[in-house]
């Protein structure tokens, strides 16, 4: 961790963030105009270090995973928390996924000459400083701090105090990258300290913090959303839908809804609510159903549904609910115009996907919904950065301002207008 952590018992929180403000913003001015190779560099080398220091990585998990045993913490967020030797690798190669991208500053998108005789370049450039609050991944801090190097952006990480030694090990990597590029260690910092006003400072840090952007639960984004002075990259509820259509192929849509819920429950892309059409169900049956129970998930069924032996009957709440475990919500509805008009209802706009051979209902499905992400015959676990081709993301933004998706390097850029004349005057 950097000498921010010196004497932050004496700091107020709002003097803490303000320093580390500052120190984030004059590395920003700096990272902004580095090479790409500088940058390629300091990932490269973060990488390298994450596999060298793996055993130290993992014992400082331990402990995390230790203290949230003795808090009682969800079993999903103990998914998010853990790392093994796997984790950990998936780390340091998403670290180089990002560090072989394009750099996406400077790049020219677009260009144009005007009657005048002005010549109009359209840039990409940094954000500046970015504020990344989050919980108990500790992913994250690495995700985070790679993208923002890469985007020329500095970063002043908030994680939850349930991954603090875990997200502070990996930040020693990023730091010694930085370092060993000659860049400042100061484009990534992370708030030293546990303290919930300390996420209230950096929400109303501004001049300080360009943009926030939360990664965790419905309470953590809502209290975002209600106190950021700041501009926020809005990152909702992952209430994602899996729909099999009437024209949807059997064996594709076993594959998918399975995958969709159980590859991993606790994460925002995890299917929650499966929607069957009337006449696929006629067709075939419970089977879609039946190996979701036979994979060991909870089916909370709606209508005729719940007389399958071994579901739940489902409550109106189960509909339009992130379980983030292995429970799903089931509904039959009448061709994709009812699946649409469910998802519509429901959905937080993060991923839907559907089941279907049918062009024109596939067509219809994207044309009609509006999340960020819509797939047709995919599992909705293929919503990740990486999985997009990034490397990695700090979230999936759900609002429709300026980033949406996966939130990768190059949404973390905007723009500015170079202008060129030859000695031009307006009449």
């Amino acid at each position: 961790m950097d000498d921010t952590s010196n004497g932050i018992e004496t700091l107020t929180a709002d003097e803490l963030i303000a320093r580390m403000g500052a120190r984030a913003r004059e590395a920003a001015a700096s990272l902004s105009v580095a090479s790409a190779e500088r940058k390629h560099a300091a990932l490269i080398g973060a990488a390298q270090l994450l596999v060298e220091r793996e055993a130290q990585i993992l014992h400082a998990n331990a402990e995390d995973l230790v203290n949230a045993e003795r808090k009682g913490l969800p079993l999903a967020m103990v998914d998010r928390l853990r790392l093994d030797s796997g984790r950990v690798r998936g780390i340091a190669d998403g670290l180089r996924a990002v560090a072989e991208q394009p750099d996406p500053v400077g790049r020219v998108l677009a260009e144009w000459d005007r009657p005048t005789g002005l010549h109009i370049r359209r840039v990409s450039t940094p954000l500046g400083v970015l504020g990344v609050i989050y919980e108990s991944r500790p992913n994250v801090t690495a995700d985070a701090g790679a993208l923002a190097v890469k985007s020329g952006n500095a970063v002043i990480l908030r994680g939850g105090s349930d991954s603090l030694h875990s997200s502070a090990a990996i930040l020693s990597c990023m730091a010694e990258g930085l370092r060993q590029a000659g860049l400042p260690e100061a484009a990534i910092q992370m708030v030293p300290t546990g303290d919930r006003a300390a996420v209230t400072a950096m929400l109303r840090a501004q001049g300080l913090i360009d943009v926030i952007i939360p990664r965790g639960g419905k309470g953590l984004v809502s209290l975002v959303q209600a106190e950021a002075r700041v501009p926020v990259f809005a990152h909702l509820e992952g209430i994602c839908h899996v729909y099999a259509d009437r024209d949807a192929d059997l064996e594709k849509a076993r594959r998918v809804v399975l995958n969709a819920k159980t590859r991993r429950t606790g994460i925002c892309g995890a299917a929650e609510c499966l929607l069957i059409d009337r006449e696929f169900y006629s067709r075939h049956g419970d089977v879609l159903i039946r190996d979701l129970l036979n994979a060991g998930v909870e089916v909370r069924a709606e209508g005729e549904l719940a007389n399958i032996p071994g579901t739940v009957p489902a409550t109106p709440e189960d509909f339009g609910h992130e379980f983030l475990d292995s429970i799903i919500a089931v509904k039959l509805v009448d061709g994709v115009e009812g699946a649409i008009g469910h998802i519509r209802r429901y959905s937080s706009g993060h991923t839907e996907s559907i089941l279907t051979e049918n062009d024109a209902a596939a067509e219809r499905f994207f044309r009609e919904l509006d999340s960020a992400i819509l797939m047709r015959n995919a599992s909705t676990q293929f919503a990740d950065g990486g999985e997009f081709g990034m490397g990695a993301e700090i979230g999936i933004a759900t609002g429709k301002i300026h980033a949406r998706g996966p939130v990768g390097a190059e949404q973390l850029t905007s723009f500015k207008y170079l202008v060129t004349g030859d000695g031009a005057v307006r009449a």
